[in-house]
C-alpha cells in the first residue's frame, strides 16, 4: 500500500493555488498576474512530480520493477493507461512537456502557456488521485 500523503498535499496545494489565482487574476496587476501565475506553475510542477512517482511506484508494486525501469515517459504513461490509472497518455505527456518547459525556459508567453496546462493538469491529477486511491490495497 502506497503512502499517498504527499500526493494528496500536493495536489491540494495546486487545486487552492489555482483556485485563488483564477479568482483574483481579473482584478490585480499584470505584476501580480505574472507572480501569481509563478505560483501556480510551481505548484503544477510539485504535484506533477508527485504524481510520476505515485504512478511508477504503483506500476512496479502492481506490474513489474523491470517493465517500469526499461519504459520510457510515453512507457511508464502507457502502462498506467492499460491499468486504468490515466485516461490519456497523450494528454499526460502534454503535461510532462508543460513541467520540462518550465525547467528550461521562462518567459511571459511560455509561462502563460504552461498556467493553462496546469488548469487542466489540476482536474487530472484529481482524477488520478482517486483513481489511485482505490486501487491502493
Amino acid at each position: 500500500m502506497l503512502d499517498l500523503t504527499s500526493l494528496e498535499s500536493a495536489i491540494a496545494s495546486l487545486r487552492r493555488s489555482l483556485d485563488e489565482t483564477l479568482r483574483v487574476m481579473p482584478t490585480v496587476s499584470p505584476v501580480l498576474q505574472e507572480t501569481l501565475r509563478a505560483g501556480v506553475i510551481q505548484h503544477f510542477e510539485v504535484a506533477y512530480e508527485q504524481c510520476r512517482k505515485a504512478m511508477k511506484r504503483w506500476l512496479e508494486n502492481n506490474v513489474s520493477p523491470e517493465d517500469v525501469d526499461r519504459a520510457s515517459r510515453r512507457g511508464l504513461f502507457r502502462l498506467a493507461a492499460e491499468k486504468r490509472l490515466i485516461d490519456s497518455v497523450d494528454l499526460w505527456m502534454t503535461f510532462h512537456e508543460g513541467r520540462n518547459k518550465t525547467s528550461h525556459t521562462y518567459d511571459l508567453a511560455t509561462a502563460k502557456e504552461v498556467f493553462e496546462r496546469a488548469v487542466a493538469f489540476a482536474a487530472e491529477s484529481e482524477k488520478f488521485l482517486a483513481t489511485l486511491s482505490r486501487h491502493n490495497d
